[in-house]
């Protein structure tokens, strides 16, 4: 027996293969049970993922669907935004990498966004994206962009933007703007960095940090990390999420700062399960476990699938193999 099972209630592997879902069941095979010679090509032509791809569009973005929900966001920012979520799709849950033409056009797409200082811009109209420029980071990382140049320097960027404390918030929050008063403005608003962190985005920047093998034991970024434990189950200094309630509400692909998300990236870190915060961290997860191995009972955010909790669960088995082996 793996020596994480010890520390579940109950066995979270059994439900997973017995899902019917060919990608979990993969991915349970290949993580779990340390399974040879599976090949995650298999899993691009699984039809949730052909369905996504036929909606790619030939400059390799997604269009968002729906009306446009506000004035600081403009069709562009919607489609980047949108993309982001659909590579999320394929990468996370069918293991999708750069040697797919699609993950090719769509990481391109992308990096059109990005700008001379090396974030991914437009999100947010003008200014600053502290949180989604290292989410897309994460994603085209863990597609096999982690070499490239243009990566490196959205993290270089993002180590740039840190507040004196070594974590990150957003600028235009850190000096009490207002996104419609600002979002078209021809300059972005440069951070107030004797303003705390904020742990929602410290979070996300620590996703791409902890992604990527050249970074993720960096200084700058295990100082991070224990700011990112110092916020376990407190409200966020600034207004965006900041309720308590949002560090137990949960999503995969990942969205924003959660319990699971960080306790994913600070094992990347080296973070052990020695430390206290951690050890809290873990024994939530383990005491809000079903008797049927899976989460099913905790509050999802996002996401009409409806074998999400399995994702959860799949991810959650992963996170406490990670500490506990």
């Amino acid at each position: 027996m793996d020596e994480y099972l010890k520390y579940l209630k109950y066995d979270p592997i059994k439900p997973l293969l017995e899902s019917k879902n060919e990608t979990l069941t993969f991915f349970a095979r290949r993580d779990l049970l340390d399974e040879k010679g599976l090949d995650v090509k298999d899993l691009w032509e699984a039809p949730e993922a052909v369905k996504i791809l036929k909606r790619q569009r030939e400059d390799g973005s997604w269009k968002y669907p729906g009306k446009l929900k506000d004035v600081y966001r403009d069709q562009k920012g919607y489609d980047q935004l949108e993309t982001f979520r659909h590579i999320g799709f394929l990468i996370e849950k069918h293991g999708f990498n750069k040697n797919h033409p699609s993950i090719k056009k769509a990481a391109e797409y992308l990096f059109s966004f990005q700008t001379n200082s090396g974030d991914f811009r437009g999100i947010y109209g003008t200014q600053y994206t502290t949180i989604y420029s290292p989410m897309i980071s994460e994603l085209l990382i863990k597609a096999g962009y982690e070499d490239d140049i243009r990566v490196v320097k959205s993290l270089d960027w993002l180590l740039q933007m840190r507040q004196d404390d070594g974590g990150w918030a957003i600028p235009l929050r850190t000096v009490n703007a207002k996104f419609l008063d600002v979002v078209h403005d021809k300059e972005a608003i440069e951070p107030d960095r004797t303003k705390p962190f904020s742990h929602l985005i410290t979070g996300c920047a620590l996703r791409a940090l902890s992604a990527h093998p050249g970074y993720q034991k960096m200084p700058e970024t295990r100082l991070a990390g224990k700011l990112l434990m110092s916020r376990f189950f407190k409200r966020d200094k600034y207004p965006d999420r900041s309720a308590v309630s949002f560090w137990t509400g949960f999503s995969y692909p990942y969205w924003f700062t959660d319990l699971l998300t960080s306790l994913d990236s600070l094992s990347k870190i080296g973070f052990s399960r020695d430390d206290p915060q951690i050890g809290t961290a873990l024994n939530w997860f383990s005491n809000h476990q079903s008797n049927d191995g899976t989460w099913i009972k905790l509050k999802l955010l996002r996401g009409q699938d409806k074998q999400q909790y399995l994702w959860i669960t799949l991810q959650i088995s992963r996170v406490f193999k990670r500490y506990y082996n």
